[in-house]
């Protein structure tokens, strides 16, 4: 094997674990993605644009232009710098080169997000017993300290054990059967990672989750959709009654830490925001600095008690901070992402397949962060945006359009 050879090879193994790493540590994740990418270009290996290219790249162009137009070059600078976490997409599509490069990536999640999972497990365990111990209720004890697994806030943990269940749901339905070891294994993970999601009481996760899970049940036999209305009913019956209270709690809040009105205040006055700046916005990392400006004057002073450092919805807070032309970049690169992958889908023969597998995982993956976006910024966190990407280059690797070279590095 020769040097450039040996090189490629090296940078794949980084980029690998640039998105396994994502569901542990940011700072080791964005090393690993810096050295696959000076891999790449010392290796001569060339890019390979997915087709999403084009309006992901016009997004980051028009960040520029709201962060000039703010006239707060400093505030904006932490958005720009995010620029380099959507490196990601290419260098994962340029360094692998072959669907098992895909698989062993989603199983590799998978296992990490048992990993987390298990840790996540044992936080909550503790902050029952501290709950107890305090004399405290656990539910009102819980909300405000949830559990977070190897990140530091349940929202990043919730939302990178997401993807990782939808991928390896995916692999269970969809892959050429797994058997013996490997199906008990994937079956224990998949528990490990549900059991967690449902503990952490991230609201926008669970419907999320939901949708992820239906998207891929009907594509597998979707006869069984009938069932799960019984079988949500029943869980919830069966459910402790702080889980309980958490579900009801989506639509009739429970105490003030469960108020859902801060969100509305949120969305109202990024409503303002859009009306007052529609081209341009605010300004990235503006939102916050801007708020109390645009809060409509019959929203009760102090404000409801929540989180105002940003809008609570991808799309309301990138149309406020940065304009609706960056809310229309986004979600054309959403929808045509989605339409490539059902469009390869149909030319796939019937029964399972790695490529059915993992398409199936990533458009599974895509609904369920578009869906938790309507409710939080998700995609503002370093962490699942890396995920999210990486996810979306090994679903073009089943793309056959996609296989070709683009630009030599």
């Amino acid at each position: 094997m020769d040097s450039s050879s040996l090189l490629a090879r090296a940078a794949y193994w980084c980029a690998f674990l640039s998105a396994l790493t994502a569901l542990v540590s940011i700072a080791a994740s964005q090393s690993l993605l810096a050295l696959a990418l000076a891999l790449l270009v010392v290796s001569g290996t060339r890019w390979r644009l997915p087709p999403v290219w084009l309006p992901l790249a016009l997004f980051m162009a028009w960040t520029v232009v709201s962060v000039v137009a703010s006239g707060d070059l400093a505030a904006g600078r932490p958005q720009l710098r995010k620029f380099f976490v959507y490196l990601t997409l290419p260098v994962v599509l340029s360094a692998f080169r072959e669907l098992r490069d895909a698989r062993r990536l989603f199983l590799a999640w998978g296992a990490v997000g048992a990993l987390a999972a298990a840790r996540g497990l044992a936080q909550f365990v503790d902050k029952f017993t501290e709950a107890g111990r305090l004399g405290r209720g656990f539910y009102e004890y819980y909300v405000a300290e949830r559990i977070t697994g190897f990140m530091s806030h349940h929202m990043t943990f919730s939302g990178g054990l997401m993807i990782a269940l939808m991928l390896l749901g995916a692999f269970l339905l969809f892959a050429p059967s797994p058997r013996g070891k490997r199906l008990c294994l994937a079956l224990l993970a998949a528990t490990l990672m549900a059991l967690a999601l449902l503990l952490s009481f991230t609201r926008s996760v669970w419907l999320a989750s939901a949708a992820g899970g239906l998207y891929l049940v009907w594509f597998w036999k979707r006869r069984l959709l009938v069932a799960v209305p019984v079988l949500a009913a029943g869980a919830l019956l069966l459910a402790p009654s702080w889980v309980r209270s958490r579900v009801v709690s989506t639509f009739s809040p429970h105490g003030q830490l469960d108020s859902n009105q801060h969100r509305l205040v949120c969305w109202r006055t990024g409503w303002r925001m859009i009306q007052a700046r529609p081209l341009v916005g605010v300004g990235p990392e503006r939102v916050q600095a801007r708020l109390m400006e645009f809060v409509p004057a019959d929203v009760p002073r102090p404000l409801p008690e929540g989180w105002y450092g940003h809008l609570h919805s991808v799309y309301v807070h990138y149309a406020a901070e940065r304009g609706v032309p960056a809310l229309l970049l986004l979600m054309w690169f959403l929808v045509l992402t989605l339409w490539h992958f059902f469009r390869a889908l149909q030319r796939l023969p019937a029964g399972r397949s790695e490529e059915k597998s993992i398409l199936h995982g990533a458009v599974a993956a895509l609904l369920a962060v578009a869906v938790a976006g309507i409710f939080e910024l998700n995609l503002g966190d370093s962490e699942v945006l890396a995920m999210f990407l990486a996810v979306i280059a090994c679903g073009y690797l089943a793309v056959p359009e996609t296989h070709q070279p683009a630009a030599a590095l």
